[in-house]
């Protein structure tokens, strides 16, 4: 690679690692598996760079292939396999979250890989059934029914006073999709998403 197309390609990491990491870690729950995942989204990036410099949008390429790594990873059995006890936390001392955002997050670490990818796709990144389709490499049809299924799910799980409920919640207010919005990480309060 050139110099320069090196340059350009150090520049565009540098402007979204933060958002990457973000989106890996609304696909795998887990800070470390999430830098695994964007080392091996920015290795591909690299490789496949002309073809991804020259695209309409960049953040579309980085973001099909750090979802497909998620997926593939998930098909692999490597996360069934590997079981890690006594996890040290993700960051030091307590960070300022809501309860409803914990939640959210616990009942979206419950759905399917693929379920939780279609959320997130739809809901965080704020695509489109189609641009979701394309980067999931399934149907608009399979897409909206995947959405349908992770938001009754989330619903299911969320919804007070039921045994799927959070213990001792008190009714919110809040849908699943608008939790979503409200509680989902504040990445897109800090620009990026």
């Amino acid at each position: 690679m050139s110099a320069r197309r090196d340059d350009d390609f150090t520049v565009y990491v540098r402007a979204r690692l933060a958002w990457l990491r973000r989106v890996g870690y609304l696909l795998c729950q887990d800070w470390q598996q999430a830098d695994d995942l964007v080392q091996a989204t920015i290795t591909s990036l690299y490789v496949h760079w002309r073809r991804a410099s020259a695209m309409e949008s960049i953040d579309g390429y980085a973001r099909t292939i750090l979802v497909r790594a998620f997926l593939s990873e998930r098909r692999g059995g490597w996360a069934r396999r590997v079981t890690l006890a006594d996890r040290l936390p993700d960051r030091p001392g307590p960070a300022p979250d809501t309860e409803g955002a914990m939640d959210l997050r616990v009942a979206l670490a419950g759905l399917p890989p693929r379920q939780r990818a279609t959320l997130v796709l739809r809901f965080y990144c704020d695509l489109n059934v189609e641009q979701s389709a394309r980067i999931l490499g399934c149907s608009a049809g399979t897409v909206k029914s995947q959405t349908a299924k992770a938001l009754a799910a989330l619903r299911r799980t969320l919804e007070p006073g039921t045994s799927a409920g959070p213990a001792g919640a008190e009714p919110r207010g809040n849908t699943a999709a608008g939790a979503w919005g409200e509680a989902a990480c504040g990445a897109k309060e800090n620009g990026h998403g």
